[in-house]
C-alpha cells in the first residue's frame, strides 16, 4: 500500500478505508462521483491529470474553482503523469504495484491503446481492483460509442416516463445516469474489496451508464419484463398510488401521498371532505384511479385556500405522508437539512467552502471533508518521491513532459 510521506500532512476524511490507496484516472461526472465515495471514507486517492500544456481533451467538469469540479473532487491529492509517454506509464505501473484500486472512466479501447488494461496491471499486481465505467459497456456493438448522461437517459427508458403526458420525452434534472453509474461503480470495488479479503486476488469491476440507468428505472422496468405493461408518462401523479402528486396551495405546491385506503381516509378528513370516502368515484383504490383527474381538480380547490406551510402541519399531525415542494435554496434553509448537517463547510487554504457531504453515517468513523480538490499537479513531487524517486530525477521529468 502506497502511505503518505507524512501522514499530517493531508489530512483523513474517515478512519474508514484508510488503509486503500485509490488511483484516479476519472474524468466527467461518473468517474468522479465513484472516487468521491472512496474519498470521503477515507481512501487515500490520487487524482492523476495530464501535465499543464499537454491536450488531454475536454474534461467538461467546469472551471477548476467552479462548485461542480469542486464538490467532485475533494479528499484528494493530485499529481500530474502523461500516460502517453511510455515512461509515464511505467511510472504509473510502479504505482499500482502499491495501489489497491484504479478507477477510470475512458471509452472502452483508450486502455488497451495506453497499454493499462485489467491484464497489464494484474500482471504488475495481481491484487489490484480495476474499475471501468463507460457509456455503454466494455464490448459490444456500442462499445465504442462516446456515452453522455443524457443519451443513456433516453436510451435507458427514463425520458419516456418523465414529464406531462402527451408532453414528449423530457430528462430528469440532474444527470442521474452518471450518478448512479459512479455509485454502483463505487459499491462494486466495495464488493470486490470485500471479496479479496478471501481469495486474496483482485479483478475487473464494470458498469456503464445505460445499464445504471435501466437498474435505477426498478418497477417501471419490471412492469414490461413481467406483465408487458409499458409505462407511460404520467407527470407529477404516481402511476399506481392515487392520490400521489403536487398540488397548488395558496402561496406555492406540495406533495401528497395518500396511499391506501386508511391513510386516502385520513385526507379526507383533513380537507373537510369526509363525504368523498363515501363517494362511489373515489370510494376505492381501483375507482380513484379512473378517476384521478376529477379527484385531483376536487383536491386543488381545497388546498389552495391555505398556504402550504399550514397544510404540511395538518396532514403530518393527521399521518398523511407530504411535503413542500423547495427551490434549492429553500431545501437548504429548511430546519431538517440544517439538522442533518449535509451541507459541510470546510476552511483553510486560500478559500472557505461548502460541500454536500455524504447522505449516509456511520457510528464510529464517519466521513468529514477535510481537504478542497487539489491544484493541478500539487502532490506530483511528494508523490513521486514516496516512489522513491531523488529531487533530481523528478526535476528531469518536468523537464520531459513526463509529469
Amino acid at each position: 500500500m502506497m502511505t503518505h510521506a507524512n501522514p499530517k500532512a493531508f489530512p483523513k476524511a474517515s478512519t474508514a478505508l484508510s488503509r486503500f490507496t485509490v488511483l484516479d484516472l476519472t474524468r466527467v461526472r461518473s468517474g468522479p462521483t465513484c472516487v468521491r465515495q472512496l474519498a470521503d471514507w477515507g481512501a487515500q486517492v490520487i487524482k492523476i491529470e495530464m501535465p499543464e500544456g499537454i491536450d488531454a481533451g475536454d474534461p467538461m467538469g467546469g472551471p477548476r474553482q467552479g462548485p461542480d469540479f469542486q464538490n467532485l473532487h475533494r479528499n484528494k491529492r493530485g499529481m500530474t503523469l502523461n500516460l502517453k509517454d511510455p515512461d509515464g506509464v511505467a511510472l504509473f505501473k510502479r504505482m499500482v504495484e502499491k495501489a489497491d484500486v484504479v478507477v477510470e472512466n475512458f471509452r472502452p479501447d483508450v486502455k488497451s491503446r495506453l497499454g493499462i488494461d485489467y491484464e497489464a496491471l494484474a500482471a504488475v499486481n495481481p491484487r489490484i481492483i480495476l474499475a471501468s465505467i463507460s457509456g455503454f459497456g466494455q464490448d459490444g456493438p456500442y462499445a465504442n460509442r462516446p456515452g453522455f448522461d443524457q443519451i443513456a437517459q433516453g436510451m435507458g427508458g427514463l425520458m419516456s416516463i418523465t414529464g406531462l403526458p402527451g408532453q414528449g420525452p423530457v430528462r430528469v434534472g440532474i444527470p442521474i445516469a452518471d450518478l448512479c453509474s459512479g455509485l454502483f461503480a463505487a459499491q462494486g470495488i466495495m464488493v470486490a474489496l470485500l471479496e479479496r479479503e478471501v481469495s486474496g486476488k483482485g479483478q475487473w469491476v464494470q458498469t456503464s451508464l445505460l445499464e445504471a440507468q435501466i437498474f435505477m428505472l426498478d418497477f417501471q422496468a419490471a412492469r414490461w419484463l413481467q406483465a408487458q405493461d409499458v409505462p407511460k408518462q404520467a407527470g407529477n401523479n404516481h402511476p399506481t398510488s392515487i392520490p400521489t402528486g403536487v398540488f397548488k396551495t395558496r402561496d406555492g405546491h406540495m406533495n401528497i401521498a395518500a396511499s391506501g385506503q386508511r391513510i386516502w381516509e385520513r385526507l379526507c378528513q383533513v380537507l373537510g371532505k369526509p363525504e368523498w370516502t363515501k363517494d362511489p368515484r373515489f370510494a376505492t383504490g381501483s375507482a380513484r384511479s379512473q378517476n384521478r383527474d376529477a379527484l385531483n381538480a376536487e383536491i386543488e380547490a381545497v388546498t389552495v385556500t391555505d398556504d402550504m406551510t399550514a397544510w404540511v402541519e395538518k396532514m403530518n399531525a393527521a399521518g398523511v405522508p407530504c411535503g413542500p415542494i423547495y427551490t434549492i435554496d429553500q431545501m437548504f434553509g429548511d430546519p431538517q437539512v440544517k439538522h442533518l448537517g449535509i451541507a459541510r463547510h470546510l476552511n483553510g487554504g486560500n478559500a472557505a467552502q461548502d460541500y454536500v457531504g455524504q447522505p449516509f453515517r456511520l457510528s464510529r468513523t464517519p466521513s468529514e471533508v477535510v481537504a478542497h480538490p487539489p491544484a493541478l499537479g500539487e502532490h506530483t513531487d511528494a508523490i513521486l518521491a514516496e516512489l522513491g524517486l531523488s529531487a533530481d530525477e523528478i526535476t528531469a521529468l518536468r523537464g520531459r513532459q513526463v509529469v
